[in-house]
């Protein structure tokens, strides 16, 4: 589903010209190129800064290294001149970024089914099945969520991270969006990083939450299990708003909206607050079952091996048109079996 209504959206930091050489609709070709042409006009506020400091953070889609080798090769120019990394701004020059992108990933392209809830020229939505890891990485080479991308996409090859801009959890379900430019890329990251995008979860926690919140509390690595997060002083900000839906005897569903986005934001938070999520296999030491609890939610709740989080909605500005955009995706089946056993287990107290 979704709902459009008209805003302005404009790019005043840089112009955007992104023209396609080839067409790149056949799966089985190798990526074509997208050549691209960047211009941004410097101000004050970058006086006697480095060049390459400066063009990292008006392109920050792509590295400084990247962008250090485009000022040696001559791609990006100063006011029309070649110069050093070093050169340090006067804050009135005028940047142009000329240059063919390569591919950014070494990531093969796999022919698997996406769940697209909506795709334009500009974005795809993704509804990501429970199981699908989003991005490769070690001990998960295939597979994934970047690799069915190449494939419905092949000039995605060419953006960093093959256009994501956000990620949710291997065994987290739910919605998340893909940009398919560089244009499109660069005003979702603006919009994640200016806290605009809109994110919803469903989730099931152990226990009973009285009332809806609020939980402000900074997450970094933890210090000894590596594969976990952790609420620790000096951690990134991280912020949760949440209200409770429905509440059940010893159990409550809840739906959070991410301020932040940070790695496992919603699992640490809520257990943290001493509501685990059911399933969750990093953050809830063991299954728990309720006293008095019936066979078929014994039988639920110990066959339940993922966290129970789904990413319901998410609302955005559309990259081109400016349109506000909201797409809501339905519980997939395990989250709709465990929420029914929970309300028929309501029923027989």
């Amino acid at each position: 589903m979704t709902s459009a209504q008209s805003s302005n959206s404009n790019f005043s930091e840089t112009d955007f010209l992104l023209e396609d050489s080839v067409d790149a609709d056949n799966h089985n070709s190798d990526s074509t190129a997208t050549r691209l042409s960047l211009q941004v006009q410097l101000d004050e506020n970058y006086l006697g800064q480095r060049i390459d400091q400066v063009a990292a953070l008006v392109w920050s889609e792509f590295s400084r290294e990247k962008l250090k080798q485009w000022l040696k090769d001559g791609h990006l120019l100063v006011n029309g001149n070649i110069v050093k990394p070093k050169y340090r701004c006067e804050g009135n020059e005028l940047l142009t970024l000329e240059v063919e992108l390569e591919a950014q990933t070494s990531s093969q392209p796999e022919n698997i089914p996406l769940n697209i809830v909506y795709e334009d020229d500009d974005i795809i939505v993704i509804n990501k099945d429970v199981g699908m890891v989003v991005h490769p990485g070690a001990g998960n080479p295939t597979g994934t969520l970047v690799n069915a991308l190449l494939y419905h996409e092949p000039k995605l090859a060419e953006l960093a991270r093959a256009g994501l801009v956000h990620r949710i959890d291997k065994d987290t379900s739910g919605l998340l969006v893909v940009a398919k430019n560089l244009e499109a890329q660069f005003s979702l990251s603006k919009q994640l990083a200016k806290k605009t995008v809109y994110r919803v979860y469903d989730l099931v926690v152990y226990g009973n939450i009285i009332a809806g919140g609020t939980i402000d509390e900074p997450i970094k690595r933890h210090p000894v299990d590596r594969v976990k997060m952790a609420i620790l002083p000096g951690g990134r900000d991280a912020v949760t708003h949440y209200n409770v839906k429905e509440r059940f005897r010893d159990f409550t569903r809840v739906q959070a909206q991410l301020e932040t986005g940070r790695t496992h934001q919603i699992r640490v938070h809520f257990s943290y607050l001493g509501h685990g999520l059911v399933g969750d296999p990093v953050y809830v030491n063991r299954v728990r079952f309720p006293a008095g609890a019936s066979a078929k939610l014994t039988d639920m709740l110990r066959s339940f091996k993922r966290q129970a989080l789904h990413a319901a909605k998410l609302g955005l500005v559309h990259p081109r048109t400016g349109e506000e955009m909201m797409f809501e995706a339905p519980w997939p089946e395990d989250f709709t079996q465990l929420v029914e056993v929970l309300r028929t287990e309501n029923e027989a107290y």
